[in-house]
């Protein structure tokens, strides 16, 4: 097992500044994956998210309703626990990228035409907490302390 590698997933020196990033994006991404997951929220569930995914050409459609719910739900857990920030942040990056370049880029930048802005900001976020790491008040710090 790689000690270093460990260290890194782990190590933060960010402080409170991660904590201000991680706990309301962290909340926002577990609420969409609600969505996709649950159907909570307005949404329309794992069924209703696989037939509008695989209207869209996502195939199949269930399952990367998901992927895209699982992401979302279980990486924003991670990131308002501080827990696994940086892969956590990794997987919810690649899954904004994707809601980008298949669902938003073509709609322009502004929200008000289902554009991208929105999920860029999120993208935004995640980028900088695989960099930053989950900060001092996270489950990783206390991690990292132990090893």
């Amino acid at each position: 097992m790689n000690v270093s590698l460990i260290r890194t997933v782990f190590n933060s020196n960010a402080g409170i500044a991660s904590l201000i990033l991680r706990l309301p994006v962290g909340i926002i991404f577990m609420a969409h994956g609600a969505q996709k997951l649950f159907g909570m929220f307005g949404g329309y569930g794992l069924e209703g998210t696989g037939q509008w995914m695989a209207s869209i050409g996502m195939e199949p459609g269930y399952l990367m309703a998901l992927l895209a719910g699982g992401t979302e739900f279980f990486g924003g857990l991670a990131l308002v626990l501080g827990l696994l920030v940086r892969p956590a942040s990794l997987g919810l990056a690649f899954t904004m990228i994707i809601a980008i370049v298949t669902v938003h880029l073509s709609n322009g930048l502004f929200m008000a035409n289902n554009g991208y802005e929105y999920a860029l900001s999120l993208l935004a976020v995640t980028v900088s907490l695989i960099f930053s790491g989950a900060g001092s008040y996270s489950v990783d710090r206390v991690i990292a302390d132990k090893l």
